[in-house]
């Protein structure tokens, strides 16, 4: 069986007692930094000595059958350097061959980045979207960025501490400058800080220079008004395609805002018509 281990993402207070006993007892570890896991081995006072296999970023497809072929007799523990697994980190693939294999994949759930940072961040946490690192390079950051600017969910990035500033000055820039978002660096460790404002302000804070792991939460974009002409050609659009009315009615008046019961009648008036 493949077994998901989410490691500490700073504390290391914060390991599991299930995952210090995991590891006591895995004979094989697929870890994306096998130094990094020999200190965390070393941290939570494990004495044993799995057999470690490097997973990450430029061998995971590759490795992946071998893995799953040893996961067929035996347990092989995932770990990445921090956090979950397949989440902005190596793992997705190895997942991907073990289901089409027919090899069991399960969890040893724990810390995650993503989730301190949203819980913390004041920001609504009832829907969001985790969209990972945004591009390096400028133009495509941009590009990634307004294909994002109408999303009403919170939303969660990762971001290296050397491109902060500019991914903020660029959020800012398409998403609106006062647009709310948080910046949480270095979540569970000495130095943890969580600043609030906005885009603007928030660029021009890191624009100084900023240290450490870094998650960018933003407010997701205001809901626009609904055009109810616009929501009906919408719901006959949807049963036309043989979506069915109620169905229909349902989706958009979620995405909408409308009410469901209108749409449908409104519908119902227009078929009728």
């Amino acid at each position: 069986m493949i077994i998901l281990a989410a490691t500490p993402i700073g504390n290391l207070g914060d390991a599991s007692a299930r995952l210090v006993e995991l590891l006591g007892s895995a004979t094989v570890v697929a870890a994306e930094d096998t130094r990094v896991t020999q200190r965390l081995l070393a941290g939570l006072g494990v004495e044993n000595r799995p057999r470690l296999i490097a997973l990450h970023e430029h061998n995971e497809r590759d490795r992946a059958s071998e893995l799953v072929e040893l996961a067929r007799d035996q347990d092989v523990v995932v770990l990445s350097d921090a956090g979950m697994p397949t989440v902005s980190d190596p793992g997705f693939p190895l997942v991907e061959a073990a289901a089409a294999a027919g090899v069991g994949v399960t969890v040893v759930p724990g810390p995650s980045a993503v989730l301190s940072a949203l819980a913390v961040s004041g920001l609504p946490t009832d829907r969001f979207t985790f969209e990972g690192f945004l591009p390096r390079k400028h133009g495509e950051r941009t590009s990634a960025l307004r294909a994002l600017a109408a999303e009403q969910r919170t939303m969660v990035f990762f971001e290296s501490p050397n491109r902060l500033a500019a991914s903020l000055a660029d959020l800012a820039s398409v998403f609106g400058a006062d647009r709310r978002a948080v910046v949480c660096r270095e979540l569970t460790k000495l130095h943890e800080e969580t600043r609030r404002g906005t885009l603007r302000e928030l660029a021009e804070w890191a624009a100084d220079g900023v240290r450490g792991e870094i998650v960018v939460v933003v407010a997701g974009a205001p809901a626009r008004e609904a055009d109810p002409a616009t929501a009906l050609e919408q719901v006959l659009a949807l049963v036309a395609d043989g979506t069915r009315l109620k169905d229909a009615a349902a989706e958009v008046a979620e995405a909408t805002g409308l009410s469901r019961r209108e749409l449908y009648q409104a519908a119902l008036d227009a078929r009728r018509g």
